[in-house]
């Protein structure tokens, strides 16, 4: 199992997810280019290309002799997950995408407007903290929030802004992936309170044959902190399913 963090985050978000995964599979989190403890691997003056952060896992598991493996993703992760998959296709048997964003729709381009005309008069904390709101509103999501906010003040103001910069080339990408399926099974796990991307998730789900939604309940964006339990028995369950299917069908064979 792959894990991919979001923007702003560091793999410490899957803690919620580490025992149960453990059971069953080899666990590898990753922390993206600048986040966690990558960061003391670039300078501050080095500019971020979207599909190097994604070869920067796919060189990670040809590093460790990872031929083949799940990915799991949360929020911009599932963007990097995506990424992987069109840049080393069948490296993914499956993947889940929680929280998932697929698409920058109004909201999304006005707050990235605001960011990058600000972010050189405003702390890099305000704009995220109200990133941070906008995503995640709701009262009973305070813990999820939190961790959300906590987490990006280790990112730093540089890091911050490398991302930012990157916003366009995220855009052009997700258009893509809007019309092309990944070449392998996926799951969105989303949250029924995802007000800014459940309702984008469901309409692309009806379009595409390889994938398959389910909402959980009382849940938030950050829906494997909100509902981890649920959000890991739905996610074994789906790579069981994949792993039986491959095993009949060579069974056949």
């Amino acid at each position: 199992m792959v894990f991919v963090h979001g923007a702003g985050g560091s793999n410490a978000v899957w803690f919620k997810q580490l025992r149960d995964f453990k059971k069953h599979f080899n666990v590898l989190l990753i922390d993206l280019r600048g986040h966690g403890k990558s960061k003391k691997h670039y300078s501050e003056e080095e500019i971020y290309k979207f599909n190097e952060i994604a070869l920067d896992v796919v060189r990670t598991m040809d590093h460790l002799k990872i031929e083949k493996a799940h990915f799991v993703g949360i929020s911009l992760g599932c963007i990097i997950i995506r990424a992987i998959d069109k840049l080393a296709p069948g490296l993914a048997e499956s993947i889940i995408l929680g929280g998932a964003v697929i698409q920058f729709n109004k909201k999304i381009n006005t707050l990235l407007a605001t960011a990058k005309l600000l972010q050189s008069i405003l702390p890099y904390m305000w704009l995220y903290r109200l990133n941070a709101w906008i995503l995640i509103p709701s009262k009973k999501h305070a813990e999820s929030r939190n961790l959300f906010i906590s987490e990006a003040v280790k990112l730093g103001k540089n890091e911050f802004r490398k991302w930012l910069k990157m916003s366009n080339e995220i855009k052009e990408n997700l258009q893509e992936y809007l019309i092309k399926e990944a070449s392998a099974p996926v799951l969105y796990l989303m949250g029924d309170g995802d007000h800014m991307f459940l309702p984008m998730v469901s309409n692309l789900v009806k379009k595409h044959l390889n994938s398959h939604l389910e909402i959980i309940r009382n849940s938030g964006h950050v829906c494997n902190l909100d509902q981890p339990e649920v959000f890991n028995e739905r996610a074994i369950e789906f790579i069981n399913s994949i792993t039986k299917k491959e095993h009949d069908l060579n069974v056949s064979y």
